[in-house]
């Protein structure tokens, strides 16, 4: 049996929904991969193993903005979500 004290508690609110557009996280995406930056890499050379094609470095930039600020300064040793 509720208490007066238990309804006067705020009732947990659900979790905000992705903004559209928004890149799923790596629980969301079973195909999400994670790869870790080795000394000389870049977005495009990732890009290129990973997908096949150098331009679609951006995915990859996008998918890991929490973490990066720039495509063009990675550092060895940053662990990356390949989307």
């Amino acid at each position: 049996m509720a208490t007066p004290e238990d309804r006067s508690k705020p009732a947990d609110q659900p979790a905000a929904a992705p903004s559209p557009g928004a890149a799923p996280k790596a629980a969301e995406n079973p195909y999400a991969q994670h790869y870790v930056v080795q000394k000389g890499d870049s977005l495009s050379k990732i890009a290129e193993e990973f997908y096949g094609d150098k331009m679609l470095y951006p995915k990859i930039f996008e998918a890991n903005r929490d973490i990066l600020t720039d495509p063009d300064k990675i550092k060895p040793g940053q662990k990356l979500l390949i989307p």
